[in-house]
């Protein structure tokens, strides 16, 4: 581009001063014609006594001198052939012979000639000394290209020579700056390289704001990436510990060589309970966590969904579940999380309530962040949790097949939900309903 800037600045450049070196050309060849115009007078018999002098002393050199005059005329004194010729002109052969008629000017040129390319200036004149004494004549100035042309070749010369010295100068400050503009990515890709290596944590450098979107962005997917294997290492050594005790239990049966119906009723008994291990692990496991790149979930079909199905189940209760959900509230991240978390806490609350249940979901202010938060709340008008239960009911316990009875139902996937989206779970007691209160916060990323 700059190659291509720089021949087309260089053409117009060579253009226009071709064109005004031309142009100052006509003028001075202008002036020269009424030089000789003032300096040609006319008899009284009508006959034109032409200049003794020309305007520049190159017309009077019989040499080849570049500039050359003539007059074209009937009447002419000391004309041969009806044809005067300034003394640089004689025995020339120039284009001074058409006669024009009277008018502006004609410039025209270069044209080639036995003694070389000329520009020439024409004007056709009439001569009035009385009422039967007129006289036509036509004037002819012109002048060698040869100035022209070097001027123009030298001007062409200094200004190719300052344009490249230009361009190159353009072209190392291009380089500098795109080097030192374009530094911060490769010390971004370096750190990735290293983060690749497993020799850095994290692209922890100081970047330029324009690229804080992009850094934070790749922080963020690294960490979740982190979280997800860590989370599925963690789900794998729970399986693992909680199928233990199942198998020793069968194993112990086996080796005291129990009665038949009791050895069948414990492996049914074991053999279940392995089966709801592995269905809770399954769903721990499937949690997908927070997402750099999630699509945002409306919330308010999910839920509608959930409370469809949760009617059926609680008909007898006949159980109205209510929704404050703003428009703006999204949920940014995975479809089964979503119905995961929702499931959970309304079952709970479903199950618990007398009448009501409360759905209410507002977003968090996005701040400097790049996307909202959300506040999700679920309230019933049941029992209520005693304040001195809320921290064992909240609390993860070391066992992957521990469960929470009462209200914990499904609270252990909700917090393992919580931990993968970096969320706040919080329960109390409802100040409108008077039961219990499940407040979700996710913040603003």
């Amino acid at each position: 581009m700059l190659a291509a800037f720089l021949g087309l600045a260089f053409f117009a450049l060579d253009r226009a001063f071709y064109d005004a070196a031309e142009s100052s050309l006509r003028e001075r060849l202008q002036g020269y014609m009424y030089a000789y115009l003032a300096g040609s007078d006319m008899t009284r018999s009508g006959n034109l006594i032409p200049p003794e002098v020309g305007p520049d002393p190159r017309f009077d050199q019989p040499a080849a001198s570049g500039l050359y005059a003539g007059i074209v005329g009937a009447r002419i004194i000391g004309a041969k052939d009806q044809i005067w010729h300034s003394p640089s002109a004689l025995g020339r052969d120039l284009p001074f012979t058409a006669d024009l008629v009277r008018g502006p000017p004609q410039f025209s040129g270069p044209i080639q000639t036995p003694v070389g390319a000329l520009f020439v200036l024409s004007q056709g004149v009439d001569y009035n000394s009385g009422a039967k004494n007129e006289l036509h004549l036509t004037y002819y100035v012109a002048e060698d290209s040869r100035a022209l042309r070097e001027q123009v070749d030298v001007y062409r010369r200094t200004l190719l020579g300052w344009l490249g010295a230009l361009g190159a100068v353009l072209l190392l400050l291009l380089f500098a700056v795109l080097r030192w503009s374009l530094a911060p990515l490769r010390k971004v890709a370096t750190d990735l390289a290293r983060v690749e290596r497993g020799t850095q944590e994290r692209l922890d450098r100081s970047y330029p704001l324009e690229l804080a979107g992009l850094t934070t962005g790749l922080n963020n997917f690294i960490d979740a990436e982190r979280d997800r294997v860590k989370r599925y290492r963690n789900t794998l050594s729970d399986l693992a510990h909680s199928l233990k005790t199942p198998l020793a239990v069968m194993r112990s049966q086996l080796e005291t060589g129990s009665e038949g119906e009791k050895l069948r009723w414990t492996v049914l008994e074991q053999v279940g309970r392995m089966d709801e291990i592995v269905a809770y692990q399954l769903s721990r496991a499937a949690t997908s966590g927070h997402q750099t790149f999630a699509t945002p979930l409306l919330l308010e079909p999910y839920a509608e969904e959930i409370v469809r199905s949760l009617e059926k189940v609680y008909a007898a209760k006949s159980i109205l579940c209510e929704f404050d959900i703003d428009r703006a509230a999204r949920f940014h991240g995975d479809q089964g999380d979503l119905m995961e978390l929702l499931g959970n806490l309304l079952e709970n609350a479903f199950k618990w309530a007398r009448r009501r249940v409360l759905l209410t979901a507002h977003p968090l202010p996005a701040g400097s962040g790049r996307r909202a938060g959300l506040d999700l709340v679920i309230e019933d008008d049941g029992p209520g949790i005693p304040e001195d239960k809320v921290v064992h009911l909240l609390q993860r316990g070391v066992r992957g097949d521990e469960r929470v009875q009462g209200h914990g139902i499904g609270l252990s996937i909700v917090q393992d939900i919580m931990k993968a989206y970096r969320g706040e779970l919080h329960v109390d007691r409802s100040p409108s309903l008077g039961g219990a209160r499940f407040a979700v916060r996710f913040g603003p990323r």
